[in-house]
């Protein structure tokens, strides 16, 4: 799981957090990061999830210049690694369907858990997920769904579902965006038609292919970062969108809502990894662990307006937030999303229809 994900405005009192009363041992990180291979560490990772006052922040801490490089699909991340373009990087944040996916490539390192401060602060359902039992190969950084984000002053009536998109094309003709991404895109079609977000079965992809071109002429862009200040200026009026952007965006207008479709969407859940091409394994670990840190966790979740995996630093959220049900959706919505897994040589038939699609 960004793109999907301006991080952290005024997050000068991160440096200021009180970090040993939860097993933060600095003299440890600092012994560790100054063993690695370099001095320097690599991240590759979605827009929101970086930011350089918190990057200086933890060089600050461990000794460790962090850099970011950052993507706005898992897909074009893993084309790069795969085309031999990521040897820089020690860390990347995958979605959690992609993990599965560069494990069965044998891209990542399996993390030694004795080495990690602070997995026991993860909620139960993120300590043995699906896609990575056990925590193997990575550690949940966030986590959210997918949805429509509208301007409820053009728009009077909330959204239902993604048939909504269809029904109203005409009004909403090149003023909405779907997600540059093949798999949350169809996604949601298969599930608006009752298939599921995962269907293996050719003539169901092919349905939900025919009913986007349909609606492609009606759309302005696939888009996963854009559509932000475009929204946010009046030039669109809609927009497929990750529940945390969502979140992020309607704080600078109240005007603008967020609805999960009723029919389901996708269940996400961003992560972080050490690629077996990591250069500093070691300052991998030391970010890990400082992301880890309840304070940390909390800090991050609240200024970049992220659902948490990590109990403790939900504990330490305001109320408001805790009962924004955009960060924590009720189980009733919960119980209709879906978490996109991968499809084995159906791959190549998805990337088949969405290049047909979104090309010319």
């Amino acid at each position: 799981m960004t793109n999907r994900r301006k991080f952290l405005q005024g997050i000068t009192a991160l440096s200021s957090l009180s970090l040993a009363g939860c097993g933060w041992r600095l003299a440890d990180v600092r012994a560790a990061a100054g063993s690695g291979r370099s001095d320097q560490l690599y991240l590759y990772t979605w827009t929101q999830y970086s930011d350089q006052k918190l990057l200086q922040t933890f060089s600050s801490q461990t000794g460790l210049k962090a850099l970011v490089d950052v993507y706005d699909s898992n897909e074009v991340m893993l084309a790069k690694l795969l085309a031999g373009g990521g040897g820089s990087y020690s860390l990347i944040y995958p979605s959690d369907y992609m993990v599965q996916k560069m494990v069965e490539k044998g891209l990542l390192i399996e993390l030694k858990h004795d080495r990690l401060i602070g997995l026991n602060n993860l909620l139960p359902q993120f300590q043995n997920p699906s896609y990575d039992p056990k925590n193997r190969y990575s550690i949940p950084f966030s986590w959210g769904t997918t949805g429509l984000i509208y301007n409820s002053e053009v728009i009077k009536e909330p959204p239902k579902d993604w048939d909504y998109l269809w029904q109203n094309q005409k009004f909403l003709n090149k003023r909405m965006t779907l997600l540059n991404d093949v798999r949350e895109v169809m996604g949601a079609v298969l599930r608006m038609l009752g298939y599921s977000y995962n269907s293996k079965n050719e003539n169901e992809i092919k349905q939900a292919y025919e009913k986007l071109t349909v609606l492609k002429p009606a759309i302005a862009a696939f888009d996963t970062d854009a559509w932000r200040n475009q929204i946010l200026a009046g030039d669109l009026v809609l927009a497929m969108c990750y529940s945390a952007d969502a979140i992020k965006v309607i704080k600078e207008n109240s005007k603008l809502k967020y609805v999960i479709p009723r029919s389901g969407s996708s269940l996400w859940t961003d992560t972080i990894v050490i690629p077996k091409s990591a250069p500093n394994v070691n300052g991998a670990y030391a970010w890990i662990n400082f992301i880890l840190q309840p304070e940390v966790a909390a800090n991050v979740s609240e200024r970049l307006k992220i659902a948490t995996p990590n109990s403790a630093a939900f504990e330490q959220l305001p109320k408001q937030i805790k009962d924004n049900e955009n960060f924590y959706p009720p189980s009733a919505i919960l119980e209709k999303c879906e978490r996109i897994s991968p499809v084995g040589e159906f791959e190549d038939v998805y990337e088949r229809y969405w290049t047909q699609l979104t090309s010319g």
